[in-house]
């Protein structure tokens, strides 16, 4: 087995989406002072590796607390666009950026969940459809093409959350495990 870690790591000051909040990680407590050490953490639901609600383009669609768990895992596969076929059922990642041209094929395959450099407009739609969404993914392309692999992001349980950043990791099984 192995395990791809496919987050990028939250720091104070890391760049965001021009107007998202500014990312703020501070020491609250050090181990000389309170003999534990925590941080506080200001940023905005939208912060590095995350996975979108349809709640977050769309007023009064499903909220992260109201999507139940099994959406944000699954069986997944990398795909290129020039790719003559796409599995159906499964969450879909694409290397390279993906845009509203691919919309009609990928309801075809009704996907629980897209990631990857999705367009602004793709996204609108796939969340309008109820299909959550994961961007700001990282180390992609060690993913095999044409594989499965098992994907876990799952959000923080936010109430009337529209996003979440995310641990997102990919598991592949060489079979031999």
């Amino acid at each position: 087995m192995k395990i791809i870690d496919l987050s990028i790591p939250i720091a104070d000051g890391m760049s965001v989406y021009p107007g998202d909040p500014e990312v703020r990680v501070k020491v609250a407590h050090h181990h000389e002072s309170h003999t534990w050490e925590l941080r506080q953490l200001s940023m905005g639901s939208h912060t590095g590796t995350h996975v979108d609600a349809p709640s977050h383009m769309h007023p009064g669609a499903a909220t992260l607390d109201e999507l139940p768990l099994d959406r944000f895992f699954g069986q997944s596969r990398l795909v290129r666009l020039e790719e003559a076929e796409w599995p159906e059922g499964r969450g879909l990642f694409f290397l390279g950026s993906v845009g509203l041209e691919s919309l009609d094929r990928l309801v075809k395959l009704c996907p629980p969940f897209v990631g990857g450099d999705i367009s602004e407009e793709l996204e609108r739609a796939l969340l309008g459809l109820g299909i959550v969404t994961y961007t700001g993914l990282r180390q992609l392309e060690r993913l095999p093409i044409g594989v499965d692999f098992m994907f876990y992001g799952f959000p923080l349980r936010i109430a009337g959350g529209d996003g979440s950043p995310v641990r997102a990791v990919a598991v592949l099984t060489n079979g031999c495990d």
